[in-house]
């Protein structure tokens, strides 16, 4: 035991000297300037003038604050490997290279990073999505850098000419330009999680590649699509539904073409008969397109789905607006949208679907709701239902309600249940109050939970709180969220609740699960108020919020509850001169703990100078809580004391108002000059005459006195004998003291 003790007492020791090196770096390194770095390396290539160019090229975008630690040498050789992965490479390959990490160096950044070379054809979303992949992997970016490069390539793609000194949209034909991406992320010391982050890279890479191939393919198959559809319109094709459902999807198909989609896939499907008579949903071979490229050779049984998807799949709607059960590898880590057009036999039965995959484009976030396809025809009925003008105060705050509702939801929500929301929110009015409403997912895949709260509720905490109880109440397997906090007095958080098909959760009282996230959020300023009300009244009750709320510090609030909170309020306002003091003695219920509060207004005390008082009342404090109160008149100072009482004493309501004020009398009276714990309890002092209790106060500091008993006497320091003290105790006098009527203890 005593080797190790040493041994860690050494650690510790040398733990403790590289943390000061690391620090003395952090603070005495300052951060370098990219260009003078650049023009370090351009200057150590010499002779290397395809080196030099490359080394500008490759570096002159890189983050200044990124590069602490890193040499000019180290800049120019990274350039060089580089270029070293792209010597071969032909059209639409795609060159990766992961290294293993180096040894930590302490003290510095350099040799424990894992490196990631890439060198691929430039196209969008690569820097997105490779991104995205490495968050998903919970691995920290520390360096990233992603020059455009335009090369000359052989006819089997040896490199023949860097041309580092062309600009990308300055390109002319036989140019190739590439995109070479330098990447250094946490450590990933483990080969086979190198492995499968690099198939994990490479499969991203493909989709992203795949994807914008064929997004001219896709923009066209949409747009083809809803001119199909506007033809049938007055033929015996026409699908068996409503002309407002035609008419949505055309208008939608059209308006996605128009940049307002990001297409990443694309795939039609038909529904057989199967060899038990059960229905099949099976790919139709050759009409994959971007990530959906790869043909499905196995069909999809319907009774395998879920009861809510196997409705849904045959249902005469023709088109599906819905989110699919996956994340977008490009682009962007969220669910993708899903767009269906269901296609319709002569007899008016589905037989089949053409599917859209892909992300709604910032631009469809940004268009206002009356300018949506599907949704602007929604937002009108809702409108014309509500029965408002336009022009009028709640008209207009409906519509901007209905403009800053979740897009996604606007898409997917029916217009009822859309109704009914807005008019919900719109009703609160600002009201500090937690509203939620929830919509399951026509599939059965998720859960949208929606909640309107009082924005100072709005917190990390809070949001991890309701992330927690709909986990557990909804049955939940995993969950997102998006928030709006504005000027406005409520916050919005919008939760996707993630289901397991196989195991949905039951009947949801939304009324109960509301009751809970308002419990779990509730603010202490919230309960305080609360019960000011109830005890007050709303109008001296909310004086009362406004002279307190902002008042009590945060040490406070976690060591108070607002009742008690409001126990101590009746003293505070009792307080209006500086100096004056208010005391409370009593004991708390859940924990029998005994605690003295003292409030003084305008003037704090010395700890040095309250515990002698308090020791010479026969009590000893055990701990003391401070807190500064700052009323918009003054500061009140608050001393929170723990006390142990004597082993027998009488029950605190009989000498409450004896302690209390013969503290008070004591404090007034107290020397200024000594630290003696005896004077207060002096004959004739004002501490020992309110200590009495009525009975015997007469005989406080007078000569002993003998009854008939001879039980109760009180005697000096010179007398001997045995004497009695508030607590109902004997002991021998070693100083003046007064008596005590005797009780239980």
């Amino acid at each position: 035991m005593g080797t190790q003790s040493v041994d860690n007492s050494l650690a510790g020791d040398a733990l403790s000297e590289s943390a000061d090196e690391v620090e003395d770096v952090e603070i005495d390194e300052p951060v370098p300037s990219t260009e003078r770095l650049v023009a370090q390396a351009v200057a150590h290539a010499g002779d290397d003038h395809d080196s030099a160019v490359l080394v500008d090229r490759f570096w002159r975008f890189a983050p200044d604050e990124e590069l602490i630690g890193y040499t000019a040498d180290e800049m120019l050789g990274a350039a060089r490997s580089h270029r070293e992965l792209a010597d071969q490479r032909v059209p639409g390959e795609l060159k990766l290279r992961i290294s293993e990490p180096g040894p930590t160096e302490p003290a510095t950044n350099q040799g424990h990073h894992t490196v990631i070379e890439i060198v691929a054809d430039d196209m969008p979303f690569l820097v997105d999505s490779v991104t995205a992949l490495l968050t998903a992997h919970h691995l920290d970016v520390h360096l990233l850098v992603h020059p455009q490069i335009v090369v000359r390539r052989e006819p089997l793609g040896k490199l023949a000419e860097v041309a580092s000194e062309v600009e990308a949209d300055d390109a002319i034909d036989g140019d190739i330009v590439e995109s070479w991406m330098y990447i250094e992320v946490d450590p990933v010391r483990d080969a086979v999680a190198r492995d499968q982050l690099r198939r994990e890279l490479q499969r991203v890479l493909t989709d992203v590649r795949e994807a914008v191939e064929d997004w001219p393919k896709m923009r066209r198959r949409s747009l083809a699509i809803a001119d199909e559809l506007a033809a049938t319109r007055n033929t015996p094709e026409r699908p068996p539904v409503p002309e407002k459902d035609i008419t949505d999807s055309v208008d939608l198909l059209r308006w996605l073409a128009d940049d307002h989609f990001t297409f990443l896939g694309y795939r039609e499907y038909k529904l057989v008969d199967g060899n038990a008579g059960e229905k099949l949903l099976e790919a139709v071979m050759g009409t994959g397109l971007g990530i959906l490229r790869q043909d499905q050779t196995a069909p999809r049984v319907l009774s395998s789905m879920t009861p809510e998807a196997y409705e849904k799949v045959l249902e005469k709607r023709l088109l599906i607006i819905t989110k699919a059960n996956s994340r977008a590898t490009v682009h962007r880590s969220a669910y993708l949208d899903y767009i269906g057009i269901k296609i319709f036999d002569a007899a008016g039965d589905v037989i089949g679907e053409r599917r859209f995959l892909g992300l709604f484009s910032t631009a469809a976030y940004r268009t206002s709701v009356r300018d949506l396809p599907v949704v602007r025809r929604k937002v009108a009925e809702v409108l014309d239902r509500s029965g408002l003008s336009p022009r009028s105060h709640s008209g207009k705050d409906l519509l901007q309600i209905l403009e800053t509702y979740p897009r996604d939801e606007l898409f997917q929500i029916k217009t009822d249940d859309l109704y009914q929301a807005v008019i919900g929110v719109l009703r609160m009015a600002g009201r500090r109050q937690l509203r939620l409403f929830l919509r399951r997912d026509g599939y059965g895949r998720f859960i949208s939970c929606l909640i309107y709260l009082p924005r100072d509720r709005f917190t990390t905490q809070n949001r991890l709180k309701m992330q927690e109880i709909l986990l557990r109440e909804l049955n939940g397997i995993g969950v997102d969220y998006t928030t709006r906090v504005t000027e406005s007095t409520l916050a919005r958080v919008h939760f996707i609740v993630r289901t397991e098909p196989g195991n949905p959760p039951g009947a949801v009282d939304a009324d109960a699960l509301a009751e809970q996230l308002a419990d779990a959020t509730r603010l202490w300023e919230d309960d305080f108020r609360l019960v000011l009300e109830r005890k007050l009244g709303d109008e001296q009750a909310k004086q009362l919020y406004h002279r307190y709320s902002e008042a009590f510090p945060e040490g406070y609030k976690d060591q108070h509850a607002p009742y008690e909170a409001v126990k101590d309020l009746a003293k505070l306002e009792l307080l209006d001169e500086p100096g004056q003091l208010e005391m409370h003695l009593f004991r708390k219920q859940h924990n029998d703990e005994v605690r003295f509060k003292i409030y003084r207004y305008g003037e704090p005390m010395v700890l040095s100078a309250v515990l002698p008082v308090l020791h010479s009342l026969g009590v000893r404090a055990m701990d003391e809580r401070p807190y500064e109160i700052g009323r918009p008149d003054a500061t009140v100072y608050l001393y929170d004391f723990g006390l142990q009482l004597p082993e027998s004493h009488r029950e605190l309501h009989m000498v409450r108002p004896h302690v209390e004020n013969a503290f008070a009398a004591a404090w007034r009276a107290r020397p200024r000059s000594t630290a003696s714990t005896s004077w207060c309890c002096a004959p004739g002092s004002p501490g020992a005459r309110w200590w009495c209790s009525g009975r015997t106060r007469n005989t406080c500091a007078r000569p002993a006195r003998s009854t008939r008993s001879g039980t109760w006497r009180t005697r000096s320091s010179t007398t001997r004998g045995s004497r009695r003290c508030w607590c109902g105790s004997s002991r021998p006098a070693s100083r003046p003291t007064w008596t005590a009527e005797p009780t239980g203890s």
